[in-house]
């Protein structure tokens, strides 16, 4: 886990048009705040830079001492619309004059609005169906759950497993973690999950095998036969890199995935709406998901998730057996549509594209100047990821790779604490709607920090 030190530390001063840096870092008078903090709630909600959010507009994030970031982090992949959009703020207030704060799944107007606009972006709007909840865990779980209990009805107990790869990320309730990938995420589970099986995910770098015969032979290695799968689920990309799937092994995958009939689910919580210059990930393969797990971006704001799917995979369950106490819950759905119309009314998935093209050469050059340190770099869109090692090696170096986020994080340009399977990769995640000059600006100071510690 990332450690910062929060003994404040005189810092250049920095004044231009997207960033300011006027105090020491972290602010002497948020240390309070930090030590109320640590009294009052357990250490795993510590671990990002130590700022204290004030507000936050647009691709800014502001202090109230003065400070100001360009922020690279959209709180972790969330506001893909932008920080505080006037259009949800609006939408919101006028949802709190009407008195409507939660109504189980008893119905209200904004639910339809939002389910048939996720239905709509779905891969067959006539044949796929849009359930919200509230998290993207619970997506997931909720994923797991009707892969399982498609395959139970239809074939019966022996169709059993499933499928998921190595270093995926799901979440961080029990099902989610024992689909997950990353076994130091799971010693606290005892005597579960035998039924779930992890392969190795073709990234190129961690794995340089990236062919689907490794995905067959692992699966023989194992035991597991195709026609015992229930599902197979993997993120459009995963989150430690991003690391993406090769076009071709993604479509072999579906074609397996059809010849056994295994439902075949793609988590696109972090990668979804925009991220990468399609409105899902997994567009770029040219795939067609049965199941899409949502969260994060959908609302730029509140928490809502979704999974959309198949409807016969999606109504195995009849009324009242399927729901969750916010499923709809009237704030977040209605911060959701706003953020969708934004999202399509600004093209942002095509701006999100375009601005990649930027970013993603000018990290591809900035790595080519450390390439013992900083192992690789993967992109696309307005996602992108540098892992930084131990010179001429693969093996993570998380000390160096936390020195260049709090470097950035001094210099006015704000990043979530270094991810990964040990902490060592620098995420980059801005807004989709951030200006190609302040991109240009913070691509400046990463080059600026990664200059500074690694130039040495």
């Amino acid at each position: 886990m990332a450690k910062y030190d929060l003994t404040p530390v005189d810092v250049p001063k920095v004044k231009t048009k997207y960033r300011r840096i006027k105090t020491k870092l972290p602010v002497p008078e948020s240390l309070s705040i930090f030590q109320t903090l640590s009294e009052s709630e357990p250490v795993s909600m510590m671990g990002q830079p130590p700022i204290i959010w004030d507000r936050a507009e647009g691709f800014q994030v502001y202090d109230k001492w003065g400070n100001k970031w360009i922020d690279w982090s959209s709180g972790v992949l969330i506001t893909n619309a932008g920080h505080g959009r006037k259009e949800i703020i609006k939408a919101l207030r006028n949802l709190l004059d009407s008195k409507l704060l939660a109504t189980y799944v008893f119905v209200h107007e904004k639910r339809a609005e939002l389910t048939r606009m996720l239905q709509s972006i779905s891969p067959d709007p006539a044949n796929y169906l849009a359930f919200l909840l509230s998290t993207g865990s619970e997506a997931t779980e909720n994923c797991i759950k009707l892969a399982r209990t498609y395959a139970f009805e239809k074939h019966g107990p022996q169709k059993k497993y499933f499928v998921s790869f190595i270093n995926a990320f799901h979440g961080r309730t029990l099902g989610a973690q024992l689909a997950g990938g990353m076994a130091k995420l799971k010693t606290w589970i005892v005597d579960e999950g035998k039924t779930f099986i992890q392969v190795p995910f073709p990234d190129g770098y961690k794995n340089e095998n990236t062919s689907f015969d490794l995905f067959l032979e692992t699966l023989k290695e194992k035991g597991v036969e195709p026609g015992e799968i229930a599902g197979i689920m993997t993120e459009s990309y995963q989150g430690v890199g991003p690391d993406f799937l090769p076009v071709e092994y993604a479509k072999r995958l579906e074609a397996f995935c059809l010849e056994y009939d295994i439902v075949s689910i793609y988590d696109e919580v972090q990668s979804g709406f925009g991220r990468t210059g399609k409105m899902f990930t997994y567009e770029h393969y040219g795939i067609k998901p049965d199941l899409i797990a949502c969260g994060k971006g959908i609302s730029s704001s509140l928490p809502v998730s979704a999974v959309i799917g198949r409807k016969d995979i999606m109504s195995l369950y009849g009324p009242g057996s399927m729901t969750s106490t916010h499923s709809g819950s009237p704030l977040p759905v209605v911060a959701a549509v706003e953020s969708l119309k934004i999202i399509l009314k600004e093209n942002l998935v095509e701006k999100a594209r375009i601005s990649g093209e930027i970013l993603i050469p000018e990290l591809n050059r900035i790595r080519n100047k450390y390439p013992d340190v900083l192992g690789c770099m993967h992109g696309l869109g307005l996602v992108a990821g540098i892992q930084v090692v131990k010179k001429g090696t693969k093996t993570p170096d998380s000390d160096t790779a936390l020195k260049i986020n709090e470097k950035c994080f001094h210099k006015g340009l704000l990043m979530f604490a270094p991810v990964g399977i040990a902490g060592e990769c620098l995420k980059i995640a801005p807004p989709l709607m951030i200006t190609e000059e302040a991109l240009r600006e913070g691509i400046k100071v990463f080059e600026e920090a990664c200059d500074e510690i690694l130039g040495k």
